[in-house]
């Protein structure tokens, strides 16, 4: 068939299932999203282009098949008027949640990271202002105060549950002042978050689905009077410079309700649930390499490095969909024109073609080139932030404390299931003072 035909969901899926592979699990599986890397590793040996009939699509899992899909947005596109089948990432579910937010809300039109250039690059530079190396050093200072705020309200009980002690309020707070939100309402915006990512992150029942329809409407309408008030009384935050992003500029238009409220979404959700994933995960890190800990605390240097390593190792956001514009070889396979192709960062970042002894943790490690943050025209427009934040974080921790561990084992499984993210239930920890 050619690339210019029309395909049917049922020719993708024929032409899907006919592409052989030996393995027989599946990322779909909450367990395999749990602990993925054995499975990353049958799929590097065997089909590292990963046949998913069940989403009309395929799984991108080596290195360099994973930039190549990320930097050639004309091949595989980031919108969904590309038209994916997206079958397995609940299409029916997908589909009467927009309608909620149409008739009771606004509707999720495609900006930033939902569109291709050269919409895209118009929204990106509207954004990428407040995110500007020279404006992340001008809050570093503020970062440090929130991070000491946090642990000098935990530091003297020798013990706290860090997920939701520290690494939700800090990159929390900071995006909601940013953004220009009340910090005090953080708990409030970390539910928007979780309700905002839901579809993406596992199949929800109907009553879930209706739950979190609320929620999201909620915030909505929230938001919709925020933006009202900056349009009478602009003030210097990130939502007044998006409000008021068209005047000055020559037939620029103002941007509409629906486009500022997705733009908040992606801001939002970017800026409490990735970041915190990073921290919970080093500091889990951190709890099984007590080797690790010691070299940090007697060279803080090392910090930025533990960093990146830690970002390879476990990295926050595991993957993302494209869509493929047209059939596409990868890897020797045909990706059919119109198939959904899931982005495997973290698979890609333990590629041991790429990364020597990929499944070890070395913070000595000279190739720093991982897919954490992405690649391309979408790479993370907050990854300057980030990377601000985990520094802050780390040397505060490792410099306060004289030893960090587990305060009890888990128990069943340490992630909650996501098709996309990799987030921690919890992270129970006791510490003794430096």
């Amino acid at each position: 068939m050619s690339s210019d035909s029309t395909a049917s969901d049922v020719t993708i899926d024929d032409r899907i299932a006919a592409m052989a592979c030996p393995v027989d699990r599946t990322i779909l599986d909450p367990a395999v999203q749990d602990d993925p890397w054995d499975f990353y590793n049958e799929l590097h040996a065997q089909c590292p282009v990963f046949p998913m009939p069940e989403i009309g699509g395929v799984m991108v899992t080596k290195y360099e098949d994973v930039r190549f899909v990320l930097t050639r947005p004309d091949l595989f596109s980031n919108s969904g008027r590309a038209g994916g089948a997206k079958k397995g990432l609940q299409v029916d579910n997908a589909r009467r949640y927009r309608e909620i937010l149409r008739l009771r809300g606004w509707p999720h039109v495609e900006t930033l990271q939902r569109c291709d250039p050269p919409e895209h690059t118009a929204y990106r530079r509207l954004v990428g202002k407040a995110f500007l190396p020279r404006q992340i050093k001008a809050i570093a200072p503020q970062i440090e105060e929130i991070s000491t705020e946090l642990i000098d309200g935990l530091i003297g009980a020798g013990h706290c549950e860090f997920n939701l002690d520290y690494a939700m309020p800090l990159p929390g707070i900071v995006i909601a002042e940013q953004l220009g939100l009340d910090r005090s309402e953080i708990h409030r915006f970390n539910r928007w978050a979780h309700a905002m990512l839901a579809l993406s992150m596992r199949p929800l029942t109907e009553a879930e689905l209706l739950e979190t329809a609320e929620v999201e409407l909620e915030a909505q309408h929230h938001l919709a009077a925020v933006f009202e008030q900056r349009r009478a009384e602009p003030s210097d935050d990130l939502i007044s410079t998006l409000v008021h992003a068209h005047e000055g500029e020559d037939n620029a238009e103002q941007l509409t309700v629906a486009e500022l409220q997705n733009l908040m979404h992606q801001l939002i959700t970017g800026g409490f649930e990735t970041t915190t994933s990073a921290l919970n995960h080093g500091m889990w890190l951190l709890t099984r390499r007590p080797d690790v800990q010691d070299r940090l605390r007697s060279d803080l240097s090392l910090i930025p490095a533990f960093i990146e390593e830690m970002l390879r190792f476990e990295s926050p956001v595991q993957g993302l969909v494209r869509t493929a514009t047209q059939d596409v070889e990868v890897s020797g396979v045909v990706i059919p024109e119109g198939s959904i192709v899931m982005v495997r960062y973290a698979a890609a970042n333990r590629d041991e073609a790429v990364f020597d002894r990929a499944a070890d943790f070395d913070l000595d490690r000279e190739t720093t080139k991982h897919l954490a943050f992405g690649a391309g025209p979408h790479f993370c427009v907050g990854a300057a932030l980030a990377r601000q934040e985990l520094t802050t974080a780390f040397t505060h921790w490792i410099e306060r404390t004289s030893s960090i561990e587990l305060a009890r084992p888990f128990e069943g499984a340490v992630h909650e299931p996501s098709f996309i993210l990799f987030p921690m239930k919890e992270l129970p920890l006791r510490f003794t003072l430096a």
